[in-house]
């Protein structure tokens, strides 16, 4: 046979060989993007100057520092009684941080490649405690002064810009004590917990990015502070009841098209002190609260209609004196990490339906630390 014909065919064999094969790479290719480890980040809140540690998340959540990344603002140096002080934007490719001690918000891009501040701006008003972000829509909640909330537009990149006209008042006025702002899964409505006064601010979200509002509702028990939207309009609060020994409780709403909230489950108690701090699973079937008062982790079962009940009320714990306050779920909810500012710790807990296994523990921050992220 001439030798320019077999090269020829084999040539051909190789393409067809090579084809059959694409789908079995392109698959390899997809399991292997979804097993690269994820992240998780802690806010040091530093008065002499904000940071942002990431920490490595490996195949088994376990923790390694990773850098740490100026947020070229300053923290307030204590811890700032809220949720949320610290967000990942909805692709995971930001990180917005308060500086409750410059009265600012930071960008940080946040890639497998580690972070990097890209841009900041004034929180428009005193002491910023609370940040949330949907599809580049940005909102800051400002505890100090005549508290309220303020707008601003994030680039894909991180450029922040303020929305003019975009602050408004709580409905508490100067005692409101604000602990939480986060908008709901479709970026319609915003709240705002206010602990001192007891009510849950409601706003509306116009298409140009304006909040109007705030229509208001009187928490189940006192102390609303954090609080985590689960699917279809459903939203759990911690109720810390002013620290009261073994007094924690949470409920559950439902958000209406009259922009108000229907009590589904009122006040279910969790026999811990200073509940604060919720997350909810992606199944939306599973909530769990941090009670700083009692060093402790409670789990709840969530109904697909919105009941809640209390599954474990010591479901993990952090430690005597640990403090424990914020908390993130890795992305796909297999692991939950919680900031422990009292021992300088983030402690991570392998979640497995509403129960929590050790998992991971790494030291060495702050005591002023606040806010924490994972992806």
């Amino acid at each position: 046979m001439d030798m320019g014909l077999i090269e020829i065919l084999f040539r051909r064999l190789a393409f067809l060989v090579s084809i059959s094969l694409l789908p079995a790479i392109g698959a390899g290719i997809l399991h292997a993007q979804q097993e690269v480890p994820g992240a998780v980040y802690a806010m040091t809140n530093r008065a002499a100057g904000n940071s942002v540690v990431a920490y490595r998340r490996a195949a088994n959540g376990v923790l390694s520092w990773a850098q740490e990344v100026s947020t070229q603002g300053l923290g307030s140096g204590g811890g700032l009684g809220s949720q949320g002080a610290l967000v990942l934007s909805d692709d995971g490719g930001l990180l917005l941080a308060v500086n409750a001690g410059s009265n600012e918000i930071s960008a940080l891009a946040a890639t497998n490649r580690g972070l990097q501040f890209v841009s900041k701006a004034s929180s428009g008003g005193i002491r910023p405690v609370s940040v949330t972000v949907h599809k580049g829509l940005v909102y800051v909640v400002n505890a100090g002064g005549t508290p309220n909330i303020t707008g601003f537009t994030v680039s894909p990149f991180g450029q922040i810009t303020s929305i003019a006209g975009s602050t408004v008042a709580l409905a508490g006025g100067p005692g409101a004590g604000p602990a939480q702002v986060e908008f709901s899964p479709d970026g319609s409505v915003l709240l705002v917990t206010e602990k001192t006064t007891g009510l849950i601010d409601i706003f509306s979200i116009g298409d140009d990015g304006h909040a109007t509002g705030p229509t208001t509702q009187v928490s189940n028990n006192p102390t609303p502070f954090g609080f985590e939207f689960a699917p279809h309009g459903l939203v759990v609060v911690s109720e810390a009841v002013g620290g009261a020994p073994g007094a924690s409780t949470l409920s559950s709403y439902q958000t209406t098209e009259q922009v108000m909230l229907d009590t589904i489950s009122k006040s279910v108690p969790d026999t811990q002190t200073a509940a604060c701090w919720v997350a909810i699973t992606n199944s939306g079937r599973f909530a769990f609260t941090s009670n700083t008062g009692s060093g402790s982790i409670s789990s709840y079962t969530l109904a697909s209609d919105g009941e809640l009940s209390l599954s474990a009320a010591i479901a993990g714990s952090t430690g005597a004196g640990s403090g424990p306050t914020d908390m993130a779920l890795s992305r796909n909810s297999q692991f939950l990490y919680v900031l422990a500012p009292g021992t300088g710790n983030v402690a991570g807990f392998h979640v497995s339906g509403g129960t929590l296994t050790p998992a991971a523990n790494v030291s060495g921050l702050p005591a002023s630390s606040t806010g924490i992220a994972a992806r």
